[in-house]
């Protein structure tokens, strides 16, 4: 029992103990990231009810909402470039979330009107597109204010340790991981509150609801708004107290101003026209180019950066890397899978919630439980055993497309069914989604030149970023393969546009499961029977 105390009182109330009021602004940054996810539920059902769109097409509007994650880099670049005006960034990207919610709701809502200008489809795109920009800038902005949120002096003019800032920096970042994932527990709860009596909704009554929350929703800008005020107030009021005791304020970032890098800027600027160029007048294989596009020049300044590195160093992290990514970049089975359990399965909002709810806590307390796995096991033992895991665990959703539930409903008196298996399920998944990018963050926060390491983290981040870009590109794939659709029926007047069809779904779950099992155990045995093996 004792040590069982000891354990949670080093691992979270030692947290609480270590807390500063400077770490609330980016924290505050942090939540608004983590409750984002305030409008996912009622996004998929808005959109499986009166979108007409295919599975495919949405997997690949999911691409091009991934591209601005691949410019991380160049906005942290440009943020240590006007560092003292940065926060208004933060004014920039809430005014795209903000719009990007009001459009939404104005689809929801006000239909009508929305159609005369433009067609219900394309302001669904323009929003699903508007959002992640707004949070990469926010994102980008938080971690430096993270930076500030370490003083190098206390309240008297003392100078802090290089031990004391070390620590204060860990607890720094562990409590931005909190903020971001108690933020979509946050987010859960609330949902599971307003979705409590949907069952009992007209079909009026329900879209009133789902706009409602998408107003709701307009408190994610708020509170990163908010965040960035109580920054200022903080940091001049601690000015001030020094000042009246006759002691100067320490600049946490140092006095040295950046110097602009061409390459980055140069780059990025290339990218984004490249990439608006592409998407606009819809050439053939746009996604393709743009990925590719991406790629080279993600690996150009990778290439530039790992020189900084010995040469055995250069080769284990590209081979870190390669795993990494492969293992990031499976394909997942779609918006299909999510129609299934609506239509057929039955699952509805509340539901839904319930999942997220227990999703959000259960990876709260993976991050904690799974850091011995992760500090006991080298990289390519860890994607070995997450994409074992990964592959185990869709096999419970290709059970229930074929019945398993019924059977084990059956079986149990009704206990053991479709929604018991899912709630199992959830609770297993978790807790690994957190998992697969700490050792690549782990090796460079060990490795990397301590004058480069927020340039590594930014190029590697952008890197593994785009795996996901890839995933999305696969998953597109496969659901023009194996097409799901389901029944879409005019908002306005009823009428049936699309009729379901889920025969292809079972063999499309099949699929993913296969190709999540094999392909990163496969790389995880080329790169280490090769020189870029990786033994850490």
């Amino acid at each position: 029992m004792k040590k069982i105390f000891e354990f949670l009182d080093d691992t979270f109330l030692d947290l609480g103990r270590q807390f500063k009021w400077t770490y609330l602004p980016p924290l505050m940054v942090y939540l608004a990231a983590g409750i984002s996810g305030l409008t996912g539920i009622v996004g998929t059902f808005f959109v499986k009810d009166y979108l007409n769109l295919s599975a495919a097409f949405l997997a690949g509007l999911g691409f091009w909402a991934g591209i601005p994650w691949a410019l991380k880099m160049p906005l942290g670049h440009l943020v240590d470039l006007i560092w003292d005006r940065k926060n208004y960034m933060v004014y920039v990207g809430a005014s795209l979330i903000a719009i990007s919610l009001l459009i939404m709701y104005g689809l929801i809502i006000h239909t009508e009107d929305m159609v005369q200008i433009f067609s219900v489809e394309t302001w669904f795109v323009l929003s699903v597109l508007l959002a992640p920009v707004g949070y990469v800038v926010q994102d980008v902005v938080a971690d430096a204010m993270t930076v500030e949120a370490v003083p190098l002096i206390d309240d008297q003019g003392n100078d802090y340790s290089k031990d004391q800032i070390k620590i204060m920096h860990t607890t720094m970042q562990t409590l931005g991981r909190f903020a971001i994932i108690g933020g979509t527990v946050l987010v859960a709860l609330v949902n599971v509150i307003l979705f409590r009596d949907v069952e009992s909704l007209n079909q009026t009554n329900k879209i009133q609801l789902y706009g409602s929350i998408y107003i709701y929703a307009l408190v994610i800008p708020f509170v990163s708004i908010l965040g960035v005020g109580l920054a200022k107030y903080l940091r001049n009021k601690k000015i001030e107290n020094l000042r009246l005791k006759g002691l100067n304020f320490k600049e946490e970032r140092g006095s040295e101003k950046t110097k602009i890098n061409w390459w980055i800027l140069g780059g990025s600027l290339i990218f984004v026209v490249f990439t608006l160029s592409i998407g606009s007048f819809k050439v053939p294989f746009a996604q393709e180019i743009v990925f590719i596009g991406s790629v080279i020049i993600i690996l150009f300044l990778m290439f530039k950066l790992i020189k900084e590195l010995p040469e055995n160093l250069r080769l284990t992290i590209v081979g870190t890397a390669v795993i990494i990514f492969i293992f990031r970049a499976m394909p997942g089975p779609g918006p299909g899978l999510s129609w299934f359990e609506i239509d057929v399965l039955k699952f509805n909002e509340q539901f839904f919630s319930v999942l997220s709810l227990l999703a959000s806590i259960l990876t709260l307390a993976g991050i904690v439980l799974l850091r011995p796995f992760m500090a006991n096991n080298s990289i390519a033992r860890i994607i070995v055993v997450l994409s074992i895991a990964g592959s185990i665990l869709f096999l419970p959703s290709i059970g229930m497309y074929y019945g398993f539930h019924n059977w084990t409903s059956s079986l149990t008196n009704g206990v053991v069914d479709a929604k018991f298996i899912a709630i199992i399920n959830t609770a297993l998944e978790s807790p690994l989604g957190q998992v697969s990018m700490i050792p690549l963050l782990a090796w460079i926060a060990k490795n990397a030149p301590s004058h480069l390491k927020a340039t590594f983290f930014a190029v590697f981040a952008s890197f593994t970023n785009l795996a996901l870009s890839a995933s999305a590109l696969l998953t597109k794939y496969l659901n023009q393969i194996f097409v799901v659709t389901r029944e879409v029926k005019d908002k306005v007047s009823g009428e049936i546009q699309t009729t379901a069809d889920y025969s292809e779904l079972g063999i499309l779950l099949i699929v993913v499961t296969v190709l999540t099992l094999i392909l990163p155990i496969l790389f995880v045995f080329i790169i280490n029977n090769s020189k870029y093996k990786t033994s850490e």
